[in-house]
């Protein structure tokens, strides 16, 4: 099968990447390559002869149109965006260039190539919009986000993505193009970008740097190790049916400051100091627009296609450190040359 990945040079995108040439297809993955971007997340699979690389922005449509046409896809799966939620607040006119009018470009180019496509082949493709939980809102203390919870987003990143969603369906039912939904709930795992809260916490625990926990601490997020979510995405475009979706998570409800304590946990087990590394827990101004709880019912995924988390929260978080602790070569650069751990997404006072 020939992939067409976009945003694969990406957290998400690259472990995608990685698993796809793993298991035979051949991949054009497709980067802007931003500050989130890193081909150091490829390292394993560049050289691979059912693996390429093309920098190009989805907002190009010229760029895109050539890309579909010379490559020639089976599966398209769109990942590229702008993903991260503090950024969004302070800087929202690239969430809504990225994730709106590039997925507008993107669905517009598709439908292109794929109404040009002999029968059979027209009949085999399809498009997978990759999508987050974010969509959905917040979650009181019980209940769970189902395929049919309506759209509630908080923030300019969820409200893009959301938009991009909407896009997504209606290109489907107005054109007929076999788009296929994802929505994923927390992901985590190897070459996370260091902003994000658990490789953050990892790295500054390690240079014995404040661990900033947000508000109380009380946000509930489903975490989803990363390479699960990678072979999700694969049965996905290939066995889930056009015009649905698929929740994907992890069911592993935690609260954010018991993401940190077991980070400091393992820290303390794998590198001791003189003192618990809980001590440099810091609580910090609550992000504005903060929703409360994620929780994914991924029993639709489960049932319909087979799907099952392979690691469960204590497993993966175990990986994820050991990963970033035996690993500085990647993220070494990037928090001396891209971002050093300071406070994002901070309104000023008017």
């Amino acid at each position: 099968m020939r992939v067409l990945v976009t945003g694969g040079a990406g957290f998400i995108g690259s472990a995608l990447v990685r698993y796809l040439v793993s298991d035979g297809a051949e991949v054009l993955n497709l980067d802007k390559l931003t500050y989130a971007g890193n081909l150091a997340s490829l390292k394993a699979v560049e050289n691979a002869p059912n693996y390429k690389f093309l920098k190009a922005d989805i907002c190009d449509r010229s760029a895109v149109s050539n890309a579909f046409k010379q490559f020639r896809p089976d599966y398209v799966m769109h990942l590229a965006a702008e993903s991260h939620v503090d950024r969004s607040i302070t800087g929202a006119s690239h969430f809504i260039q990225t994730n709106i009018n590039g997925t507008f470009s993107m669905l517009e180019v598709a439908r292109q190539y794929w109404e040009g496509l002999p029968a059979d082949a027209k009949a085999a493709f399809r498009m997978l919009h990759v999508s987050t939980d974010e969509v959905y809102g917040s979650l009181g203390e019980e209940g769970l986000f189902a395929e049919t919870t309506p759209y509630d987003p908080s923030s300019p990143y969820s409200a893009s993505k959301a938009a991009s969603d909407h896009l997504a369906r209606a290109w489907e039912r107005t054109y007929g193009l076999p788009v296929i939904i994802s929505n994923c709930s927390n992901n985590y795992g190897p070459f996370h970008f260091p902003e994000k809260l658990i490789p953050l916490i990892i790295l500054n625990a390690l240079e014995r740097k404040p661990l900033p926990v947000y508000g109380s601490g009380s946000n509930i997020r489903d975490w989803l190790y990363v390479d699960d979510h990678a072979r999700a995405l694969w049965l996905i475009v290939q066995r889930g049916r056009p015009a649905e979706k698929y929740n994907v998570g992890g069911r592993n409800e935690r609260r954010n400051i018991e993401v940190v304590e077991r980070v400091c946990a393992i820290m303390d087990e794998v590198r001791p100091g003189s003192a618990p590394h809980s001590d440099l827990i810091s609580y910090v101004t609550d992000r504005p627009g903060h929703d409360a709880r994620y929780a994914i019912d991924a029993t639709k995924l489960e049932t319909e296609l087979g799907w099952k988390a392979l690691e469960n929260f204590d497993s993966g978080i175990r990986k994820t450190v050991e990963w970033y602790l035996e690993n500085a070569w990647w993220w070494q650069p990037l928090r001396e040359g891209v971002y050093s751990g300071e406070r994002l997404g901070v309104l000023k006072k008017v």
